[in-house]
């Protein structure tokens, strides 16, 4: 049975002749085509492909390139930036369509022959002492897993099948999970895709996993690495083969760990090609509400142009400020959710008491008679005094007034825009109603 799932999912998802002919023959395409410009503009530039594609680890049908442009360490990284620019959209002027996009410095975007294509100035680094820009650990990667793969691609591309189909797979802020490099570390160092899932347990409790035995090659900088990432609770550590100084699954969520650590138990239990190939998660978030009795507050906003990786954690931040206010307010916040230009808090009631009862101190001190300057209506109970105060019931109100004082911690690109932000109760805009559904059905992290 269990044979049969893997044979049956690894024929849907391994490339087949004809499709590797057509990547390979658009690879070198794209080269052809970077090195004329390369030799036009006269500068020393490698053209390298990295990622999943140039590993042989891609799933059929995923062919996003990966093309870098390779420059000497002697290249100032100023230069490196406006000249592998300028070299990249000479590039894009030659393919079908382009836009420029930024990361660390920018880069270009293309599509050539419907194969999207990303064009990245980096260094030709040799190892991890040469890295200066966080994409240069790309070319060292892509050489590390040619090196060790030693046949097990299949392994691999079962494993990112297995945790795209769990809701576990990519690194991106707004998804946390388990980057490619990520599964190839992991084939590699454990041997298969089903050994992966029986180490699921073994990796949370071993915590470090240490490929390349730097903590006994770089000991120093490698304990450097891993008591940040213990600090920062981190569900595990992988020591990048490439680069002691960083740890593979540093974006990886507890949550994402958490979808792996089940469905992994769940797939050795009962082999299924579902895990692999889940149906659509769904349904009717107002059903959802009238069945809970909750209540679902929605903020909707225009965020700044800025990539996710800096909206989104700042997003994040804002909410959980948001809810923390809302908390201290008399308001029960049973769970948040976010995404680039919209948070959800759901609450268990829109409305609270309009009166404020406060216990004060006892009367006779000085604490005390602070507290009866302080408050209008004040009086005895026993030795202490208490007060009494008017206060907005809605939960609208509540949070237009924490907006507008601003007291609530928030991500500093996106604060402004979520001062301004819609509120709206129970109901939200069509584009968001699948999201509200996964958020309050629990659908997204739900494991049973």
């Amino acid at each position: 049975m269990l044979k049969m799932t893997l044979k049956e999912v690894l024929e849907s998802i391994k490339p087949k002749d004809e499709e590797r002919k057509k990547v390979k023959l658009i690879m070198d395409e794209l080269r052809g085509i970077a090195q004329e410009v390369i030799e036009e503009s006269g500068e020393e530039i490698e053209v390298k492909f990295v990622g999943s594609l140039a590993k042989d680890t891609y799933l059929s049908g995923d062919h996003d390139i990966d093309m870098f442009l390779a420059f000497p360490l002697s290249i100032p990284v100023e230069k490196l930036k406006s000249k592998g620019l300028e070299i990249a959209e000479s590039i894009g002027k030659r393919l079908e369509s382009y836009e420029i996009s930024y990361a660390e410095h920018p880069y270009v975007r293309g599509v050539y022959k419907g194969y999207q294509v990303d064009i990245v100035p980096c260094y030709n680094v040799r190892d991890w002492r040469e890295v200066r820009t966080a994409v240069d650990r790309s070319i060292l990667h892509t050489e590390w897993v040619l090196k060790n793969i030693k046949g097990k691609n299949d392994e691999v591309r079962l494993l990112k099948r297995f945790l795209k189909g769990i809701n576990a797979y990519g690194s991106e802020v707004y998804r946390r999970g388990f980057s490619g490099y990520l599964a190839e570390i992991l084939v590699i160092k454990f041997g298969s895709f089903l050994k992966v899932l029986e180490k699921a347990d073994f990796m949370l409790r071993q915590k470090i996993i240490d490929p390349e035995n730097w903590l006994k090659r770089e000991p120093e900088i490698a304990m450097k690495t891993v008591k940040r990432e213990i600090e920062e609770d981190k569900p595990i550590i992988v020591i990048d083969p490439v680069d002691p100084r960083r740890n593979v699954a540093a974006n990886l969520s507890w949550e994402r760990y958490g979808l792996f650590y089940f469905k992994a138990r769940e797939f050795l239990t009962k082999p299924s090609t579902e895990l692999f190939f889940p149906r659509d998660k769904k349904g009717n978030y107002l059903e959802v509400l009238r069945r809970k009795g909750t209540h679902l507050v929605t903020l909707t906003f225009e965020p700044p142009n800025l990539v996710d990786d800096i909206i989104i954690p700042q997003v994040e931040r804002t909410a959980k400020g948001l809810a923390r206010q809302l908390e201290l307010e008399g308001f029960r916040v049973l769970g948040i959710d976010y995404g680039r230009d919209f948070i959800f808090l759901e609450v268990e009631e829109i409305e609270r008491p309009r009166i404020k009862i406060k216990k004060g101190p006892l009367y006779f001190t000085h604490h005390g008679l602070r507290f009866f300057d302080k408050n209008d209506i004040v009086w005895i109970e026993g030795k202490e005094l208490a007060s009494e105060k008017s206060s907005l019931g809605f939960i609208v109100d509540v949070l237009e007034d924490i907006l507008r004082k601003g007291q609530f911690s928030a991500g500093k690109n996106v604060k402004d825009a979520i001062v301004g932000a819609n509120i709206i109760i129970d109901f939200v805009p069509k584009a968001l109603a699948q999201e509200a559904y996964l958020f309050l059905s629990r659908e997204k992290f739900r494991v049973k």
